[in-house]
């Protein structure tokens, strides 16, 4: 007992001094992507336990404090910083250093210096205020920092009287999937704002996208991110830049027509942010299933497929029988599975075009409220040898490279659905239901994902590049 709680004390000290790096330096300490510097030193210590297990390292708390001190005491440039890597390599490598402090410094080297990234804040209005807006909001208060990135200025709803705001105040505080609010929000009914940890945020009232003047709120040159659901193609959208101060417009939906379907970390370079003023986040299934199929196609090619999602059900079913212009979509979505299309096989050749006439698609339904599992039958141009083999693989992307934050690696055999909530990831991969058929030809992956949270996650990286904010990393 008397080692845990030193133990402790040393995540304390760890959590103190990622808080310190994030608010005065833009700096993120994280584990396995997982952050530090808001999280409590259980987790923290489970975050290493977890990662030690799952690279088969023996990583030390203390060796941890030791890098951190050091990263403290160099001027770097806004950076995320996975302590695991650096872990990692401290571990293979410290017979190569007199101290920690020069194994730091030589391995930070290319982000010593401010001038290495330069970041100019971004503002942000949020149109709509539904399950993907209020994830949103929270994540970006949360991500605030010390204001060098995202800045979340407006909320724009249908209404913003007393009550309204008091209400979604409320829905902003408290979430029966995703838990309390961390942190402190009050209402300026006055002002028409809220106050969230610091930020204040107005509360605006309209159902004309064309019709709002930003700017009389301070508000230039934004990201506007519509989560309303109401617009998705590209005229309807572009009345948004007729408002002023909006410079962008993100939808947090598939693009109708000829509007493409970016996801991120697959091929969002495709597209520089000065490209386009309207950007389309794709579905939460596309996001869950479009870096796997990129994984397996590079490895073995991919010469078909089919997806097959089951999906928690949404706000578009109705709770009780009731009519619904869909089929099927009338009936109790808390009682009953309901078959029903889904548009991610199409959107998978928006976003990989060489995926084209590959893919089938459906989807269930079912009574959960949310996390959902992506079921994908791959037939392939090469041969798989083994589950091991193709597990390894998605284990190497889920750990290392371009797509560690998009992709996860389970390797329990426990996991269910609920365990999956607040997953930052796009894409979770069970690795104990791999199916491998006979002949090496097709595997069947069973992805999950949050397609609240690890989708509004998606959303804010897209903003992050189209804004021009991102960090540099070290992964």
């Amino acid at each position: 007992m008397s080692n845990w709680i030193e133990k402790e004390k040393k995540a304390l000290e760890l959590i103190n001094i990622a808080g310190t790096l994030w608010l005065d330096k833009n700096v993120e300490l994280v584990i396995f992507r997982r952050n530090i510097a808001d999280a409590r030193y259980t987790e923290v210590l489970n975050n290493i336990e977890y990662a030690s297990k799952y690279l088969d390292l023996s990583l030390d708390i203390n060796d941890l404090v030791l890098i951190s001190k050091s990263i403290d005491n160099l001027n770097i440039a806004p950076t995320r910083l996975d302590l695991v890597t650096l872990g990692k390599e401290w571990l293979t490598e410290k017979d190569d250093f007199n101290s920690m402090d020069e194994f730091v410094a030589q391995k930070l080297a290319e982000y010593i210096g401010k001038d290495k990234r330069v970041i100019e804040p971004k503002d942000v209005v949020l149109f709509g205020f539904g399950r993907i807006g209020r994830l949103a909001a929270r994540e970006l208060i949360q991500q605030h920092g010390n204001g060098e990135q995202l800045r979340l200025r407006a909320i724009v709803t249908r209404g913003n009287s007393d009550d309204e705001i008091k209400k979604r105040s409320s829905l902003l505080r408290k979430d029966s999937v995703h838990g309390k609010f961390r942190g402190v929000i009050t209402e300026d009914l006055v002002n028409k704002t809220l106050i969230a940890n610091g930020n204040i945020i107005h509360m605006i009232s309209s159902d004309d996208p064309a019709g709002i003047d930003y700017t009389q709120y301070g508000i230039k040159d934004a990201i506007l991110i519509d989560n309303s659901g109401i617009w998705r193609d590209e005229e309807k959208l572009s009345n948004h830049l007729k408002s002023k101060g909006i410079s962008k417009v993100v939808l947090t939906a598939p693009g109708k027509g000829t509007l493409p379907n970016i996801v991120y970390g697959v091929n969002h370079l495709n597209f520089y942010p000065d490209d386009l003023n309207i950007w389309t986040a794709a579905s939460c299934t596309t996001n869950a299933i479009s870096p796997i199929i990129k994984v397996i196609s590079d490895v073995y090619g991919i010469e078909s497929g089919h997806v097959e999602t089951v999906h928690s059900y949404t706000n578009d079913q109705n709770l009780l029988d009731n009519y619904h212009k869909k089929y099927r979509r009338g009936r109790s979505a808390p009682m009953n599975m309901v078959i029903t299309e889904t548009g991610a096989a199409s959107a998978i050749t928006k976003v990989m075009p060489e995926m084209s006439g590959k893919f089938t698609g459906n989807s269930v339904r079912v009574p959960t409220p949310n996390v959902s599992l992506a079921i994908l039958n791959l037939h392939l141009s090469k041969n798989i040898t083994s589950i091991d083999e193709v597990n390894a693989i998605l284990k190497q992307a889920g750990s290392f490279g371009s797509l560690v934050e998009q992709i996860d690696f389970s390797t329990s055999q426990e996991l269910v659905s609920t365990d999956c909530i607040g997953n930052p990831h796009a894409s979770i991969v069970d690795s104990h239901a791999t199916l491998l058929a006979p002949s090496g030809k097709s595997v069947v992956l069973y992805v999950w994902y949050d397609n609240e949270y690890g989708y509004t996650r998606q959303v804010i990286r897209l903003a992050k590049y189209i804004g021009k904010v991102q960090r540099l990393t070290y992964y």
